[in-house]
């Protein structure tokens, strides 16, 4: 594995990570006649902090959040540790950007996508680096033609680095993105590594940028194609259903909000990708033959999106 953590490959990430951030709020931004992203810097009490920005009530996000942290410490979480058990006790720098989208629409799927890159250090050795991150799509109402769409603009970007790289991502995003306790995928998937550093700092730092790109593109095509599609309050009791399958899966699985928590990282920040509003319902089966069975019966499990596979 190669190895690197010095002062101006970490200040390359950051600049790239902040351009990112910069861009997503733009664009998300003109989506919306008034609601703006707010900017909130923050500290952390053990080493670094972040610049967290949300936006609330507009007309087209309900709410929407693109979080940058640089943080470093003097014991790597358990978290990013428990895969590695080798660098448990390491100081660690860590960056990245999530986003994490909640449509007002329910025929506007809700997105995620993180760019992240994280040092460990141990006395005595060299660093060791890694990239890590993705995106994937949550819709309530499956259209095939969205998630076609968003599998192709990941196989492409993936295309453009490793032949069989877009395979070998689908089905690591495939696996994580999976609630084990209900059975059921949280969403069409994407694309989802960690570990990343079997290419030189740069060319590892270049995919991770791309990545950031190809979400870009790809989800707000697909906002604009569903944005003004006429709903009611069948869609958005069943909207706010699905939104409680993300919630179970963020508090309960998900290694980023296990990795802020552990890292002492601003809980509100943290916990900016939960949705601002959701429901449950005791054992809610939905009517045979409905729009909303068919989400599970079509889209809700893992398969080819694109043919052929890239």
């Amino acid at each position: 594995m190669s190895t690197g953590g010095s002062e101006e490959r970490l200040q390359g990430v950051r600049s790239l990570l902040l351009s990112l951030q910069e861009r997503m709020c733009t664009i998300f931004e003109g989506f919306e006649p008034e609601a703006r992203f707010g900017l909130d810097d923050w500290q952390r009490p053990g080493g670094g902090g972040g610049r967290t920005r949300v936006l609330e009530g507009g007309e087209v996000f309900e709410q929407a959040g693109v979080n940058f942290s640089h943080v470093h410490g003097a014991s790597l979480p358990e978290a990013a540790s428990a895969r590695r058990p080798e660098l448990a006790g390491s100081a660690f720098q860590a960056l990245g950007v999530s986003t994490v989208i909640h449509p007002r629409n329910p025929y506007v799927p809700a997105s995620h996508c993180n760019v992240r890159h994280l040092v460990a250090e141990l006395p005595g050795k060299a660093p060791r680096w890694w990239f890590g991150g993705g995106f994937d799509l949550t819709p309530c109402y499956g259209f095939e033609e969205d998630a076609v769409y968003w599998h192709r603009a990941a196989a492409r970007v993936c295309s453009e680095f490793e032949a069989g790289l877009y395979a070998e991502l689908k089905e690591w995003c495939d696996r994580y993105f999976f609630l084990p306790h209900r059975n059921e995928a949280r969403g069409v998937g994407g694309i989802f590594f960690d570990d990343l550093n079997r290419w030189p700092f740069e060319r590892c730092l270049e995919f991770a940028g791309r990545v950031g790109d190809a979400f870009l593109d790809a989800y707000v095509a697909i906002v604009e194609r569903r944005m003004d599609t006429p709903y009611g309050s069948r869609e958005r009791s069943f909207q706010l259903l699905r939104r409680g399958r993300y919630v179970e899966f963020n508090l309960i699985h998900d290694r980023g909000t296990l990795f802020g928590l552990q890292s002492g990282g601003r809980t509100e920040s943290i916990l900016m990708s939960l949705p601002p509003m959701a429901a449950w319902a005791y054992r809610f089966d939905a009517e045979p033959g409905s729009p909303e069975a068919s989400l599970g019966r079509e889209f809700l499990r893992a398969r080819d999106w694109i043919s052929p596979a890239c």
